[in-house]
């Protein structure tokens, strides 16, 4: 697994987000961003996460940011995620894993003694230029705004 590092440009990327609308690079050059990726929509963690981040979505804007949140669900599965839980914010549907493998967060992890390939809960936040700020890995799903604001 090769995770994008503060410094890092962020690669070229293309997919779509919950209601097939194209999102690509060029949506985050000239604003700074928010890029946050979760496991699987709908389960606890991933829900406590963007439920926070839904939350303090307000003082994130105040603060410059733009939201994303990206996973390799399907975009069905994102929409549904996202009217569930009224996330004001783009879910990136990654069904290739492009972003998510441009990104380096697709890699080995265990669960229950298993072994298995799957998503890292990363976060990255990315100035206007289109370059990695600071990368959050230990991501706290119940508090992940503070985390973020703490960097910010």
């Amino acid at each position: 697994m090769n995770t994008l590092q503060a410094g890092d440009t962020v690669p070229h990327f293309t997919t779509v987000d919950q209601d097939e609308n194209t999102i690509s690079i060029g949506d985050l050059n000239g604003k700074k961003s928010i890029v946050f990726f979760y496991p699987r929509a709908n389960t606890p963690g991933c829900t406590a996460e963007a439920c926070n981040l839904r939350d303090n979505y307000k003082e994130l804007q105040e603060k410059g940011y733009q939201l994303f949140g990206v996973s390799a669900d399907v975009p069905k599965k994102q929409k549904n995620f996202a009217n569930k839980y009224e996330l004001p914010f783009p879910l990136l549907a990654d069904e290739d894993k492009s972003v998510i493998n441009a990104f380096g967060v697709w890699g080995p992890k265990k669960f229950q003694g298993k072994e298995y390939d799957g998503i890292h809960r990363t976060t990255f936040l990315i100035d206007e230029k289109g370059i990695v700020e600071r990368v959050i890995s230990k991501v706290k799903t119940k508090d992940h705004a503070a985390q973020i604001l703490e960097e910010i």
